[in-house]
């Protein structure tokens, strides 16, 4: 009887490894191909036809001239400005759901001088937080929580997510979906939500038609 009792404890122990040590998914971009970092893609709206364009840069909240705000693009046929995912472990080769990761916009001439990074800020007076640029790539620790993300959900569509696991002393951290905050004037601020912004990404210079066609 013991022995029995020695072998299915060991079972459960070998299982309970297998499943604590099993990888995140991989995130698909809208091909199906896994995401690599480094690699540019534009993220763009889930929903084809009336739900606006790509995700890129524009004035802060309040016209707040800097840093820049990351906004949607309002035109469907805009694809937005290409970005890059860093993930927290730098020897990755792919980037996984549910993994903490930086997110960058591809090189442009920013007037701000800031870095092309993106964070999640506090704005006092719309008492929202709001996702900006000049973050910090790297670094992950307590000091650097503001410039992870995560990317969730199952291919095709997933959403972005601030939660980040990067500081072990954080017994407040704030864990809430990216969704969409409008402006009066319209704009499409990325701000955290109730209510998450579904995307799918797409490799930059791939065509959208050939895209869709082939999801």
């Amino acid at each position: 009887m013991k022995k029995l009792l020695l072998f299915l404890s060991f079972l459960l122990f070998n299982s309970f490894l297998s499943f604590a040590t099993e990888e995140p998914n991989p995130v698909l971009d809208i091909n199906g191909e896994e995401i690599r970092p480094g690699v540019e893609y534009h993220i763009e709206s889930a929903i084809f036809g009336g739900g606006g364009g790509g995700v890129t840069y524009g004035k802060g909240p309040g016209n707040e001239i800097c840093p820049l705000a990351v906004v949607q693009a309002l035109s469907d046929v805009n694809r937005g400005h290409p970005v890059t995912f860093t993930p927290v472990n730098p020897e990755e080769g792919v980037i996984r759901v549910s993994t903490d990761l930086n997110i960058k916009f591809s090189p442009f001439i920013n007037f701000c001088r800031g870095s092309n990074v993106w964070k999640v800020n506090f704005n006092e007076a719309l008492e929202q937080h709001f996702v900006l640029t000049d973050g910090v790539e790297g670094n992950s620790g307590c000091e650097t929580e503001a410039n992870w993300f995560k990317i969730e959900g199952n291919y095709p569509f997933y959403k972005l997510v601030f939660c980040p696991a990067v500081c072990d002393s954080s017994s407040e951290a704030i864990c809430k979906d990216v969704g969409i905050y409008y402006d009066d004037d319209g704009t499409r601020r990325l701000a955290l939500s109730d209510q998450p912004f579904l995307v799918v990404f797409i490799k930059k210079n791939v065509d959208i038609l050939k895209s869709v066609t082939s999801a």
